[in-house]
C-alpha cells in the first residue's frame, strides 16, 4: 500500500468515466475540472474500457480496495457493466449517478458486481428539483432509487449539495430518509472555489448544529473526520431511523488530513486532489509498469489542499501558498 509523506495510505480511487451528463446542475464542478461537459455522444478523449481496467489492476497491486466510478454521468458509458465486471476481485465497487438510467440498468450492474450507489437528489419537489438540476427527470430519479433498492443496493445514499438554493430543503430530506428504510442522506458542502458564485455559500456549521439537535445518536467516523447523525421519525420504528452524514471539506484541514483517495479524470490523468489541476499526470498509452511509476509519483506528491497548498493568511482567509507553488514548480 502506498503512503504519502503525510502518512496517508491510499486505499481508494475515484475514476471519472466521462464528463458528459444529461443534467446541468447549477453547482456542478465536474470533478474539479470545471464545466467542460459536451454533447451526449461518446467522446474521443474518454478512456477506453481496457484503459480503465489496466489502471484498476495496477491500483489493486498497491492494495487499493475500493473504486468509485463517477462522471459527469457514468451511466452514459454503455460499457459500464463490463468495466465493473472486469474490476479486480476484492475491490469494492461503488457508483455516483443522477439515477435516471438506474430503472433499466440496476439489475445489470449488480450482476456485474456493483456494491453501492449514491444517487444525486437535491430536492423532493419536482419544480425545486428542476431549478437546481436544469432537468425535468424528477420522477425518473425516484424510479431509479427504487430500482436500486429492488436490485439489492441497500442502503442507497442520496447526495444533496447544500447551498443557498437547497438549504431550506434539508429538514424534509432528513425526514424523508428517516421515514424510508434503505435510504441514507449525504449532505455535501458547496464548494465556491471550484464552481464560482460565492454568494451561494452558507455556513455548514449551522447544519451540523441543527442535526445535533434532531439526532438520537451522533457517530464520529475516522474517515475525513466526519460525523454521522442518526435521526428517528415518529411514524417509523427506532430500528429504521435515518442516517445523515455531512461532507464538509471547505476550509477544513482535518478533512484533507484524512483523505485516502486518488482520482482519475475521464481523459486518463491521475489527480492527487480534487481541488488541484497543477499535478495532473497522464496515463495515455502507458504500459502497466509506467502506470505503476506514475501512480507512485502521484501519491508521493500529494499534499493537503488546506494547510499546505492553501494556507491561512493573517486575516484567517485561505490563499494559495506561493512558497509551496515555487517549490513544486522546481521539482
Amino acid at each position: 500500500m502506498l503512503t504519502d509523506e503525510f502518512g496517508r495510505e491510499v486505499t481508494g480511487v475515484r475514476v471519472s468515466l466521462t464528463d458528459r451528463c444529461n443534467f446541468d446542475c447549477v453547482y456542478c464542478h465536474n470533478e474539479g475540472l470545471g464545466d467542460t461537459r459536451g454533447p451526449m455522444d461518446p467522446q474521443d478523449d474518454e478512456m477506453e474500457t481496457d484503459d480503465v481496467v489496466r489502471f484498476l489492476e495496477v491500483a489493486a497491486e498497491f492494495d487499493v480496495d475500493a473504486v468509485k466510478f463517477t462522471g459527469g454521468e457514468p451511466m452514459l458509458r454503455q460499457d459500464l457493466a463490463e468495466i465493473i465486471e472486469r474490476t479486480p476481485d476484492g475491490m469494492e465497487v461503488s457508483l455516483t449517478t443522477n439515477g435516471t438510467f438506474l430503472p433499466d440498468r440496476a439489475d445489470e450492474l449488480v450482476d456485474a458486481g456493483l456494491d453501492r450507489v449514491n444517487v444525486s437528489q437535491d430536492a423532493l419537489d419536482p419544480e425545486d428539483f428542476a431549478a437546481v438540476t436544469q432537468s425535468g427527470a424528477y420522477e425518473r430519479v425516484l424510479e431509479g432509487v427504487e430500482a436500486a433498492l429492488d436490485a439489492g443496493l441497500d442502503p442507497v445514499k442520496l447526495n444533496m449539495v447544500v447551498f443557498e438554493q437547497t438549504a431550506g430543503y434539508v429538514p424534509e430530506m432528513v425526514d424523508h430518509v428517516a421515514r424510508n428504510d434503505g435510504l441514507q442522506l449525504q449532505l455535501i458542502e458547496y464548494m465556491p472555489e471550484l464552481t464560482g458564485r460565492p454568494e451561494w455559500n452558507i455556513d455548514i456549521q449551522r447544519v451540523h448544529d441543527w442535526l445535533a439537535e434532531q439526532a438520537d445518536e451522533i457517530e464520529h467516523r475516522e474517515m475525513h473526520d466526519r460525523k454521522r447523525y442518526w435521526v428517528s421519525h415518529d411514524e417509523a420504528p427506532e430500528s429504521d431511523r435515518g442516517m445523515v452524514e455531512i461532507v464538509d471539506p471547505v476550509e477544513n484541514p482535518t478533512f484533507c488530513a484524512n483523505c485516502h483517495r486518488v482520482r482519475v479524470t475521464h481523459e486518463g490523468y491521475l489527480k492527487g486532489c480534487l481541488n488541484r489541476n497543477d499535478d495532473l499526470r497522464s496515463m495515455g498509452d502507458m504500459t502497466k509498469q509506467e502506470i505503476r511509476e506514475t501512480f507512485r509519483e502521484t501519491v508521493a506528491n500529494r499534499v493537503p489542499y488546506y494547510g499546505e497548498y492553501m494556507v491561512q493568511n493573517g486575516d484567517g482567509e485561505w490563499e494559495v501558498n506561493d512558497e509551496y507553488i515555487e517549490g513544486y514548480a522546481g521539482t
